[in-house]
């Protein structure tokens, strides 16, 4: 049955001056510290980011967001009728040719500290009543989430579910990290081949990372389950995004999510593709997702027998569903 969906020694030496100690203080960091030597997402560039170093993902180790607001196009489990309330995190690792989220991906947003961040979580619970607390693309801040979350969970003070949402180009530390303080993955599996993700994500890897990464997802979230007005309150959701052209690529990914982890996901086969990014020419993903090619891909998941299922309706590929990352909701 298908459901319809709208839409990574100690610091100061004494001779370090006390305004470098007390950055250093305020962003939580220190040496040996996860960031210290950056293995959080697969590239494992090994930078030290809270020296100022930056790898692929082009983070430091201080937090920073583009936008903390009430967010309406996810799957309808997700939203209800209050809005899922989504922290978009600057820069990622996995750096998609298509990719519609550039500008916070360069970069732009805004700066927090632990305690600011922490706040950002509270006020989508308190102020904006938010479904959930939606972390998307976390990977490159997983260090920084979890301590919030321990904080804010060990004092009782949030209480809604912990969405984390994810390219899923994740790695193993990364995710035991957030093990405990998950309660959905919202998962993607963009690629089952290596020549695909390779071209268009620079990560020829990302099928076998993917597919470990949500086996570990579904390790730590093995059980569906539904809260009031059917709400998501655990469980595993796994995107695939169906690009213009590439039918039998989008076939490919869903046997083998199909094969691997059967009934223990819910798939999302989306057709929200919108070409934003300039020079998509050269990959063939100047146009978009004709309904001929999406409903080829729905029809392949019934033959494969997938009984449950999001799918999108209407005109979901809308330059108007990407929201603005102006740095709403990130300092109240």
């Amino acid at each position: 049955m298908k459901s319809t969906s709208a839409a990574a020694s100690t610091i100061a030496k004494a001779a370090v001056s006390s305004s470098i100690n007390k950055d250093h203080e305020q962003r939580g960091s220190r040496e040996g510290s996860p960031y210290s030597a950056c293995r959080l997402c697969p590239r494992a560039c090994g930078v030290n980011r809270e020296r100022g170093q930056r790898g692929v993902c082009g983070a430091s180790s201080a937090v920073r967001l583009g936008r903390a607001a009430l967010h309406w196009w996810e799957e309808p489990c997700l939203v209800g009728e209050q809005g899922s309330g989504a922290v978009f995190f600057s820069h990622c690792p996995l750096q998609c040719v298509y990719c519609q989220n550039r500008e916070l991906v360069a970069g732009s947003g805004i700066e927090v500290s632990p305690h600011q961040f922490e706040e950002v979580l509270l006020r989508l619970q308190n102020e904006q009543h938010a479904a959930n607390i939606n972390l998307v693309t976390p990977t490159h801040y997983v260090p920084s989430i979890a301590a919030a979350l321990k904080s804010l969970r060990g004092s009782g003070a949030l209480t809604i579910p912990v969405v984390y949402n994810t390219s899923s180009f994740d790695s193993l530390q990364a995710l035991q990290l957030m093990d405990g303080l998950v309660d959905v993955y919202l998962a993607d599996f963009k690629y089952a081949s290596a020549l695909e993700a390779g071209k268009l994500s620079h990560a020829p890897k990302y099928p076998e990372v993917a597919l470990a990464a949500i086996a570990e997802m579904v390790r730590q979230v093995p059980q569906w389950e539904e809260g009031e007005e059917g709400l998501l309150k655990k469980g595993v959701i796994v995107r695939h995004l169906v690009l213009p052209g590439r039918v039998q690529e989008s076939k490919r990914a869903l046997a083998v999510l199909n094969g691997r982890f059967g009934s223990s996901i819910r798939l999302s086969i989306m057709s929200q593709y919108t070409p934003l990014a300039s020079g998509l020419e050269r990959y063939g993903l100047a146009g978009r997702v004709t309904e001929e090619e999406y409903e080829e891909v729905l029809d392949y998941a019934d033959e494969l027998g997938i009984e449950d299922y999001f799918w999108q309706q209407g005109d979901a590929a809308q330059e108007s569903f990407v929201p603005e990352f102006n740095g709403e909701g990130v300092l109240g």
